[in-house]
């Protein structure tokens, strides 16, 4: 029986497009932002077709990622966001 190939599903997001769109596979999470595309999580992947799945989306994301990143000028390493930290008052002093 000859193997059939899914035909390709527009991601979600476009990386660095936005702050808002993200996208799971398994445990792992990508989201997206303007600044950096942030993977997190866990994604466990069996012989079946479920992992295939999920492996060829994670592959495209990838690629969309290395594809935006290749049309830059791109610095040595980006610098790390300051950390936003705000004080509040106390709620139970």
């Amino acid at each position: 029986m000859p193997k059939t190939t899914k035909p390709f599903t527009p991601l979600p997001l476009t990386p660095f497009a936005d702050d808002a769109a993200a996208q799971t596979l398994g445990d792992l999470t990508v989201e997206n932002g303007t600044e950096r595309v942030l993977l997190h999580g866990a994604l466990e992947l069996a012989r079946d077709r479920r992992s295939l799945e999920r492996a060829r989306t994670l592959r495209a994301i990838l690629d969309a990622v290395v594809t935006a990143l290749e049309g830059q000028d791109l610095p040595e390493e980006a610098p790390r966001p300051e950390a936003r930290t705000e004080s509040v008052k106390n709620p139970f002093a």
